[in-house]
């Protein structure tokens, strides 16, 4: 009987060791879900820098402005006062790096924000400015003007810089093509072969008619000296 007992008793630890076991892992992973869930991601932490960064311009603004009175003009003025800490060196038409993507000497050029950066900006101000109560028909980040600007920059720096922000539609295409001649050389074998036919015929024919031209040259001349020699 004290036998049975202390089997019981043991069994019974076990399952209370597995049941906290469980209870421990179940807690511990709600956790991390809810800290992952409350932390926020990279690009919520840049967009909320962004606005911070775009409410101090505008009370700093002469005179200050308000959120409400901000139109795609006072948006430009933003953009163009970013430019002072700009790192992408943007040629000017007299420099004799225009349009050099990788300039061999420094050059007196000035420094301006990267289209690609100011693109991905005027994004993440575009989505906090709704996110912080603005109506989206009054966002002054999609202005026409701003778009218009954006696209300005593009173009200037793309020529400037000797790089195409265009997104090349047929790359894909002609990664495609790449392999396909090898493909059609084992596709269709006989196409291949009456090729080759072809130009070893031309080869051939070619030799022919050198090689006469030879023969009758020699002859002439043999014929010539002859004729010179009997009279």
């Amino acid at each position: 009987m004290d036998s049975i007992q202390e089997v019981d008793n043991s069994s019974n630890s076990d399952n209370n060791n597995n049941s906290i076991n469980i209870a421990i892992t179940t807690a511990t992973s709600v956790a991390t879900s809810s800290s992952s869930a409350s932390t926020p991601s990279r690009y919520e932490n840049q967009k909320r820098r962004d606005w911070n960064t775009f409410g101090q311009y505008l009370k700093n603004h002469r005179p200050p402005l308000s959120l409400s009175r901000c139109s795609g003009a006072h948006v430009l003025e933003f953009l163009r006062y970013l430019d002072q800490f700009g790192k992408t060196k943007v040629h000017t038409p007299i420099c004799p790096f225009y349009g050099h993507p990788n300039p061999p000497a420094p050059c007196p050029c000035p420094l301006r924000q990267a289209w690609g950066s100011l693109d991905a900006l005027i994004g993440r101000l575009r989505a906090a400015f709704e996110e912080n109560g603005g109506k989206p028909e009054a966002n002054p980040f999609g202005a026409r003007a701003v778009r218009l600007y954006l696209r300005e920059v593009r173009d200037l720096q793309s020529k400037a810089r000797g790089i195409s922000y265009e997104k090349k539609k047929g790359s894909d295409h002609r990664r495609r093509n790449s392999s396909r001649p090898r493909q059609q050389h084992c596709s269709h074998p006989q196409t291949w072969r009456s090729r080759n036919s072809s130009r070893s015929f031309q080869a051939s024919i070619h030799q022919l008619v050198a090689y006469s031209t030879w023969v009758l040259f020699f002859f002439f001349f043999n014929f010539s000296l002859i004729c010179s020699i009997s009279m």
